[in-house]
């Protein structure tokens, strides 16, 4: 995943502090290529570290099937949020810039709330694999023991609420950028390992078990999480027009890079494939470059992630009469504000520490919000906007993905639930190497 929900929130914030990678947001001026790469960063983040992981618990054949499958039910619900928000605005609805504003203007307030609490989950959920993910690998480099990473978490947290405390995101968005260039150059080394460690077909399975395919689906499914930035991306483009192709495009590439670094890390490593592929490498001074390079670089973004959580409670508190009653100065505001963002870093770090893995959250994740802004919230808000002028096919396909959502996101949350909280007794691999 990458910084897919920074957008989402709806809100006090400008679109600079909201977009921090895409400055052209909203001013109609990026070019194709520009939006090519937009999208890519966008989506693609930390999570593909995993699928090496997701191609052993499953098999690559069913991983595959379900990467795939997953890249195109995603393209064609990015494509419904377009569609609604061009329909909403040629009846009347002028601002419709977020996902929270397309929520309000098809079905008013409960909409935008329910948008809300899905984007503050999502995004607080990637903050914490985050998290997960940074104390691992640190853990690794200085160490070489994972179990250590709850002692770099602690470690870390007084810097983490620091930087929560920084109200502009403008500062910030330089390492996101080279968060996503160390995460090219971490798939670069992990391949040219990888490739120099295969060891042949005969270790690896195409089906490890039907009971782990939901694994693989949430974490498809976490990868591909980037509709809080869809309308800004369309919004941003010189030729809006083309913004389908563009995705689908985009899509392509994104598709073949997950399949191809998939396969080749469970190909080179089978069976010993870690839940975070970096952790297979060997511990030379390139894998702790790269290992502390994904690190430094997500510890910047983490901020960038949480922004919209940060949003959504002070937009609450700040409108509470008991807040407004009680800090009678800006500086009280501020005060309280800071100690809510502090709360909020705490508590994103005692869940960080209790997961047992990063490759069973991101799957987590994925089943249960990322499952339903991906296709059960674009499915609803198509039904509600071209009830009257949709056919009786496309309104099968809306229930259809409404069903089938929510139906995979309860069962796809049961069986990840279960890998974290009794593990001992999961029958299938999914369960992560220490």
């Amino acid at each position: 995943m990458g910084r897919g929900g920074a957008g989402a929130a709806s809100g006090a914030g400008g679109a600079n502090e909201e977009t921090p990678l895409l400055g052209l947001a909203g001013t109609g001026r990026a070019s194709t290529f520009k939006t090519y790469f937009n999208i890519i960063i966008s989506i693609v983040g930390a999570g593909v570290l995993g699928l090496p992981y997701t191609f052993r618990t499953s098999g690559w054949a069913v991983s595959a099937a379900c990467v795939t499958g997953s890249a195109i039910l995603s393209y064609y619900c990015m494509m419904h949020l377009v569609k609604c928000r061009e329909q909403l605005q040629k009846q009347g609805h002028r601002f419709v810039h977020t996902y929270g504003d397309l929520g309000d203007a098809a079905f008013g307030n409960w909409g935008r709330q329910f948008v809300d609490v899905m984007v503050l989950i999502s995004q607080s959920g990637c903050c914490v694999a985050y998290m997960i993910f940074v104390g691992r690998n640190v853990a690794s480099a200085f160490t070489g023991d994972v179990a250590q990473y709850g002692l770099v978490i602690a470690l870390l947290f007084p810097l983490e609420v620091l930087l929560a405390w920084v109200r502009s995101l403008a500062g910030l968005a330089p390492f996101s950028i080279f968060a996503d260039v160390c995460n090219v150059l971490a798939m670069a080394i992990v391949v040219k390992d990888d490739v120099r460690d295969v060891a042949g077909l005969d270790h690896i399975k195409a089906l490890t078990s039907w009971s782990a395919m939901p694994f693989a689906m949430g974490v498809a499914i976490y990868c591909y999480e980037g509709f809080g930035m869809t309308l800004t991306l369309h919004s941003s483009m010189k030729k809006p027009e083309q913004f389908g192709r563009t995705l689908g495009i985009a899509f392509i590439l994104i598709t073949s890079l997950y399949l191809s670094f998939g396969f080749i890390g469970y190909l080179a490593y089978g069976d010993e494939t870690q839940d975070i592929i970096t952790l297979n490498l060997p511990n030379d001074w390139t894998t702790i470059a790269v290992k502390l390079g994904l690190s430094v670089g997500l510890f910047f973004t983490f901020p960038v992630m949480l922004y919209p959580v940060h949003e959504i409670f002070e937009r609450k508190l700040l409108r509470s009469s008991w807040f407004q009653k009680h800090a009678g100065s800006p500086v009280l505001e501020t005060v309280g504000c800071n100690a809510v963002r502090g709360l909020i870093v705490l508590g994103i770090a005692c869940v960080a520490v209790m997961v047992p893995g990063f490759g069973v959250f991101i799957s987590l994740v994925g089943s249960t919000v990322c499952a339903m802004l991906a296709f059960v919230v674009p499915a609803l808000l198509h039904m509600q906007v071209f009830w009257d002028s949709s056919g009786p096919l496309v309104r099968a396909g809306d229930f259809a993905l409404i069903i089938c959502g929510v139906l995979f996101s309860i069962y796809g949350t049961y069986t990840s639930a279960l890998q974290i909280f009794l593990p001992s007794s999961a029958k299938s691999p999914n369960t992560p190497h220490g």
